[in-house]
């Protein structure tokens, strides 16, 4: 059975190996995952990974959301494999085949999750960007079509807002991975978020979510383990 840390995803959005190592050796013992965005990957490349590996039980994200020709897409996706993260992301995008290139690519190694929309993302955003009025209306219904997509495409799950997991586990079978960022708890006070659909621990898993991002909350917190920890507990609440 899943203990309550399993659900907490830790994104190690920093800028330097040495800043992302205090806190992969403060929180392993206190988070499921970490996750490596472009910013660390960039910068540590795949050293990052294999020390999070060598030196922890704590799974690995590969965040880097691909998205290119589904050529590129497939070979890049061979390469993250070798590097034996669980999870990758790749943009869902316009193209099946794209998404598709990557399960293909990862061989069964690691598990291809879809974007569907950023949780920074807003309907004026996307009106902005040309999309057709109902679906800049109703974020949730483009969330559903492009998760529906990822699943055809043999993807294990997508990246959504909490606020769409129950309609997408609906549609897709309760065995559909959903990873939820934009988490924040009720005992942390937001100001100027870019995150634009949030939610908080204990209601995103009991909407489903497979898996919650949360950053700000314990990386910023006096202290990170302590806050973990809470996290855990209001997840532990409605398991």
């Amino acid at each position: 059975m899943r203990q309550a840390k399993d659900y907490i995803i830790f994104p190690l959005d920093l800028p330097t190996y040495a800043l992302a190592k205090e806190y992969i050796d403060l929180l392993s013992e206190h988070v499921g995952v970490f996750k490596v965005g472009l910013e660390l990957f960039i910068h540590c490349g795949p050293s990052i990974v294999h020390y999070i590996q060598s030196s922890t039980s704590a799974k690995v994200f590969l965040d880097l959301k691909l998205h290119d020709i589904p050529a590129t897409v497939g070979r890049a996706m061979e390469r993250i494999a070798e590097l034996g993260p669980a999870l990758a992301t790749v943009h869902c995008g316009e193209s099946q085949e794209m998404l598709q290139a990557a399960v293909t690519g990862s061989h069964g190694k690691t598990g291809v999750l879809g974007v569907t929309i950023l949780t920074s993302v807003s309907g004026d955003h996307l009106r902005n960007a040309g999309f057709k009025p109902e679906l800049a209306s109703d974020l949730s219904k483009l969330v559903l079509k492009r998760a529906l997509m990822a699943q055809k495409a043999g993807c294990l799950g997508v990246v959504c807002s909490a606020r769409e997991v129950r309609q997408i586990k609906a549609q897709a079978g309760p065995d559909f991975v959903a990873v939820t960022p934009g988490i924040r708890p009720t005992w942390q006070t937001v100001k100027q978020d870019d995150q634009k659909r949030i939610m908080t621990p204990a209601q995103a898993v009991k909407n489903g979510s497979d898996y919650i991002v949360v950053g700000r909350p314990i990386r910023d917190a006096a202290n990170p383990s302590e806050a973990a920890l809470r996290i855990a507990e209001e997840i532990a609440q409605v398991l």
